[in-house]
């Protein structure tokens, strides 16, 4: 038996907001453990992790039946008062119990030793009162404590039904959300865009609310069906972070990129930001080292972010030897896709490199003033209504957000990243399938090249957004997890990322302005930014 509860242990600690694996624990320790205090210190436990699900209904049932079988009467009206504060789906059903248990039991076997011993000094108030006038008869005494145990009857069935209706109307405001979710539980297929959109919305309603416990709470419900999914946890992080949380912001970082998505770049990518941001300039090297050498060697978007990165930090000639790495590579393979997009980004980024060193020879780029036009335009006011579209300020934050990766500062850029997935992440679509590796991009990559050698009057689409880098929600890929769900370590040490370095060509190839393709040369100076 006590390697059986060594095994929930070890349980709990892995899927910890599980109503399921509590309740089994709890049925396990009724009939093993003859211990009262044992048997209700574990069922503690798990209301304390998961007793606000809204489907937490069993878990509570089995405590009532396990006092109701102690015929321990005051408890068993306590936890009535205690589920009664919950939205759940069977608070109907357990008003219904408690005012059954209440025409059941006198009061005096309801109330806890608290509520008793309150009860008696009000009494004694009430008779020390009475005996400062007439002492009234014998009857008169009788008839004035029936009176009286009705009305503290009635007053604590009132207390417990207004505690019911406050329930029952938050119930009424979330009954939506929690009715389309269709599965509440882990599983390796993907979910439909309907649902993913619901985890979403319902995200959004609970954090607008004042209960960060609900916040936390609901997250954790969310990220055991959508586990696989880079999105939510990087909602969950930024959530967290913004919220003063910087603890539970990385312990959720670490579980993402240590279990539930570790194969998944885009979430490298974000820690490798997320880390920068916070003055751990080697953890942010050894993400983009880990997706470069491991989860998705050649991968663009991972060449330019960290080379943008080594540009901030004041590495330029980090940032052009890793495109002039990744240029050698590529120049070694027959028919290379990825080679044509390679040279125009390097050029661009070196033309853009050149603009910024032209720039701060005279005044400095007024960045929070640039910002504060940028959050006029995006974000909606009801005192400044905005006429344009989603997508329209979807796309100026996202030019924003490629000027302050060149030329911004770390917290700049948090600030900027963190409005913009506030306001776009839920739109992206949350079907499609988004596979990193540089030839995925090729198809439309060409288009937006050929695009932007086209003049135009408008501001062009290939400005793409922060967004669809590694926040989109992802169809979970077929690359199996080494790691059983639930099997996130207890502690979270930092990333174990390899060391090693990029792969080193025979021979770097180096470009220079001169050398620069004349289309690219004449291309107008926007970003590719699908990689933003």
């Amino acid at each position: 038996m006590d390697k059986v509860a060594e095994v929930y242990e070890r349980a709990v600690q892995g899927v910890t907001y599980s109503v399921d694996m509590w309740l089994h624990y709890c049925v396990f320790a009724i009939g093993t453990y003859g211990d009262p205090s044992t048997i209700r210190g574990l069922f503690e436990r798990a209301l304390a992790c998961v007793g606000t699900d809204y489907l937490c209904f069993p878990l509570w049932d089995k405590y009532l039946e396990y006092e109701i079988s102690q015929q321990d009467w005051s408890r068993v009206a306590t936890i009535y008062t205690r589920v009664l504060e919950i939205p759940n789906q069977q608070l109907d059903r357990y008003f219904e119990g408690f005012k059954e248990l209440v025409a059941s039991r006198p009061l005096s076997e309801l109330r806890t030793t608290e509520e008793a011993a309150a009860a008696v000094v009000a009494n004694s108030e009430a008779v020390g009162l009475e005996n400062e006038g007439e002492v009234p008869p014998s009857a008169t005494k009788t008839v004035n404590a029936s009176l009286k145990e009705a009305e503290e009857l009635e007053k604590y069935i009132a207390i417990r039904e207004e505690i019911y209706k406050k329930a029952k109307d938050f119930d009424s405001k979330i009954i939506g959300f929690e009715t389309a979710i269709r599965r509440p539980y882990f599983h390796v297929r993907p979910l439909n865009v309907a649902e993913l959109e619901n985890w979403h919305n319902y995200l959004d309603f609970i954090e607008g609310g004042d209960d960060f416990n609900k916040v936390v709470k609901l997250y954790e419900r969310c990220l055991i069906a959508c586990a696989r999914y880079p999105e939510y946890w990087i909602r969950y992080v930024l959530c967290m972070e913004a919220s003063g949380s910087r603890e539970l912001a990385e312990n959720a970082l670490a579980r993402a990129t240590q279990v539930f998505v570790k194969r998944q770049p885009e979430i490298h990518l974000f820690a490798a930001r997320f880390k920068e941001q916070h003055g751990d300039v080697s953890g942010a090297h050894a993400a983009y080292q880990l997706v470069h050498t491991g989860i998705s060697p050649g991968l663009l978007e991972a060449i330019i972010k960290h080379a943008n990165m080594e540009h901030r930090l004041g590495n330029l000639e980090d940032a052009c030897s890793l495109y002039e790495q990744a240029i050698a590579i590529e120049k070694g393979k027959e028919q290379s896709q990825t080679l044509p997009l390679l040279f125009a980004q390097y050029s661009r980024f070196i033309f853009l490199a050149m603009i910024h060193l032209e720039s701060i020879q005279s005044l400095p780029k007024q960045i929070e003033y640039l910002d504060s036009l940028v959050d006029k335009f995006i974000v909606p006011n009801p005192e400044n209504p905005s006429v344009a579209s989603v997508d329209e300020r979807e796309e100026v934050s996202s030019i924003f957000l490629e000027f302050l990766d060149l030329f911004g500062d770390a917290q700049a850029i948090k600030k900027a990243d963190y409005r913009h997935a506030k306001l776009f992440l839920h739109h992206k679509s949350t079907l499609e399938s988004k596979k990193r590796h540089a030839e995925d991009y090729l198809a439309s990559d060409r288009t937006k090249l050929a695009k932007s050698l086209i003049p135009s009057t408008a501001p062009s689409a290939a400005y793409g957004s922060y967004g669809t880098s590694y926040t989109h929600p992802q169809v979970p890929t077929s690359v199996p997890q080494s790691a059983a769900y639930g099997t996130y370590p207890q502690t979270y040490p930092a990333q174990a990322y390899p060391q090693q370095a990029y792969a080193q060509p025979a021979m770097a190839a180096t470009l220079t302005p001169a050398q620069q393709p004349a289309a690219a040369a004449a291309a107008p100076a926007t970003y590719y930014s699908s990689y933003y």
